[in-house]
């Protein structure tokens, strides 16, 4: 069991931020920026290319729900996941990464 799903299980703590029946948005233990969140779905997918169109479109509502309820829509946030080795991907859950609350700068170029 990876350790996204030990959270969603509650085996490992963490400080919700918002939750529905499908997914999950949480304080990163590690935070890059003054927000730092990580939004994951309930049900296991290893990656971005996995999960069914249908169920993104529901996670793309809910990062949404999210990014109101902090405030961020108006300035905005980086949403960042990665993909695969080569990506930079570190646990095998998709899992979205919301930095905000301040400038976050250039990522590229």
């Amino acid at each position: 069991m990876c350790i996204f799903c030990k959270i969603i299980s509650g085996d490992i703590l963490n400080k919700t931020i918002l939750e529905n029946d499908k997914f999950l948005a949480f304080e990163d233990i590690n935070p890059l920026r003054k927000i730092h969140i990580l939004i994951i779905p309930k049900e296991h997918f290893n990656s971005f290319e996995q999960i069914p169109a249908n169920i993104m479109g529901q996670m793309t509502s809910f990062i949404q729900e999210l990014t109101k309820k902090l405030n961020l829509n108006k300035d905005g946030y980086r949403l960042i996941t990665n993909i695969g080795e080569h990506g930079g991907q570190e646990v095998e859950h998709l899992h979205f990464h919301i930095l905000g609350g301040e400038k976050v700068g250039k990522l590229l170029g």
